[in-house]
């Protein structure tokens, strides 16, 4: 990744969670990272869906997020502004090629 692109005050380490027993990063994070809105960042994969298979990216289900909700301040999925859709993590890899499509 460019550091350019980064903040200075983000640690990655602090980012990268163990779901399903792989060390991945939420979008919301990455989005952040590139600076970009979550929605932004998502359309991008969206365009570029053939570039992200399985072993790349995945959607949490419904237990792994609520889950996340109880360990990290994530909004609530019911209260107007905060997430619509269960969020999506990357893994290495994925976040190897979000590098690549984010430009």
């Amino acid at each position: 990744m460019d550091n350019e692109i980064l903040s200075p005050e983000i640690k990655i380490e602090d980012k990268i969670l163990i779901i399903r027993g792989i060390q991945v990063m939420l979008d919301c994070d990455l989005a952040e990272l590139y600076g970009v809105g979550t929605k932004r960042l998502n359309e991008q994969v969206r365009r570029n869906i053939e570039r992200f298979p399985a072993n790349f990216m995945f959607q949490l289900n419904h237990e792994e997020f609520e889950f996340l909700r109880s360990q990290i301040a994530t909004s609530k999925i019911e209260t107007r502004g905060g997430r619509q859709y269960l969020p999506y993590v990357f893994t290495e890899q994925g976040v190897a090629m979000l590098a690549s499509v984010q430009k």
